[in-house]
């Protein structure tokens, strides 16, 4: 895939391992932001390709400068042997306070991730084309991440989820956009249990995780009961904390050695 626009950050301007990309989307008929992140030093042939989703009214930086995610990173390649990897951290699209990363009548924000986030990291780090991807997100992009990753198991080696809405009608509870406004066009399940149920013999490793303090955690635990009714395999984990960026920023690298795992069993 090609962009008919693409531009990139000069390197020497940026913090060090950080690009800043804006491409012209054809899924969203309009110009978009991505921010990833590359090792700086990494010398591999096939680097893994990790997609990170914002929550509402976020944007493409939320995850560095706010979640620390290069930081997080960094620490778990130097002190504990993660194998190296690329954060893609793309902006939702900026609809309305949030897209839930969900197909709209006016532009396809699941496409964006799932197809075009992709073939910009290609460009930004040549050597992440054709390497294992991953996808995690919070709260909204927790949505996202299970859902996408649910509904396309032939692109993803593993999911990873945080403090997740797992309906787009939660969405209620954070944005001001009606049900109506929101005009969707999907022709797939919306709530997270019927996707995954839609794939369950072929899903990737998964995981999700909720602070016991989250606003969300009631509908976490019962995802995880009706995972479990339904016999498929999965890892779900609570800890203490509430819907914030602390707990995101400490619990982030519960994904990354999650990812981390399934990267080392490919390659033994």
């Amino acid at each position: 895939m090609s962009f008919r626009t693409i531009e990139i950050s000069h390197p020497g301007l940026a913090p060090e391992g950080v690009h800043f990309v804006t491409v012209k989307s054809a899924a969203l008929r309009r110009r978009a932001d991505i921010t990833f992140f590359v090792p700086p030093g990494i010398r591999a042939s096939r680097l893994p390709l990790v997609t990170l989703l914002h929550g509402v009214y976020g944007s493409h930086w939320a995850w560095l400068f706010k979640g620390g995610a290069h930081q997080v990173l960094m620490r778990l390649i130097e002190h504990e042997g993660l194998p190296p990897m690329v954060l893609a951290m793309p902006s939702d699209g900026l609809w309305g306070d949030g897209s839930g990363y969900l197909r709209h009548a006016v532009a396809d924000y699941a496409r964006w991730i799932v197809e075009e986030v992709p073939a910009a990291a290609s460009v930004v780090e040549p050597n992440c084309t054709g390497g294992l991807r991953f996808i995690s997100g919070l709260s909204m992009g927790g949505y996202g991440a299970l859902r996408l990753g649910a509904l396309h198991p032939e692109l993803y080696a593993g999911i990873s989820a945080h403090s997740s809405i797992t309906d787009v009608a939660q969405m209620q509870g954070f944005v001001e956009e009606t049900t109506e406004q929101f005009d969707l066009a999907e022709e797939r399940p919306t709530q997270v249990l019927a996707c995954l149920k839609m794939n369950a013999h072929r899903l990737p490793p998964l995981r999700f995780d909720c602070g016991a303090e989250d606003l969300l955690v009631e509908h976490n635990r019962r995802l995880h009961q009706e995972l479990d009714r339904s016999g498929m395999t999965h890892v779900y984990e609570e800890f203490p904390g509430a819907h914030s960026w602390e707990y995101w920023h400490e619990h982030l690298a519960d994904s990354l050695r999650f990812f981390g795992r399934i990267v080392k069993e490919r390659l033994s």
